[in-house]
């Protein structure tokens, strides 16, 4: 399935604003799970996977 970059971006900004406004409720995870699943159709994926390898991956050499 490919989606434009536009659909993402409206919808990132649409969970931003929703996040701004502190009113997140139910049919707004929703949202935002469908977020996920559309940037990951996208060619921004394997950034957003290799920086969330990256973060893990400093959080776990960590010692508290």
């Amino acid at each position: 399935m490919v989606v434009s970059m536009s659909a993402v971006v409206l919808l990132g900004l649409l969970i931003w604003f929703l996040l701004r406004i502190r009113y997140l409720r139910w049919p707004d995870v929703l949202l935002s799970g469908a977020f996920g699943f559309l940037l990951a159709a996208t060619g921004a994926a394997p950034v957003i996977r290799t920086a969330l390898v990256g973060l893990s991956t400093f959080l776990g050499q960590l010692s508290f």
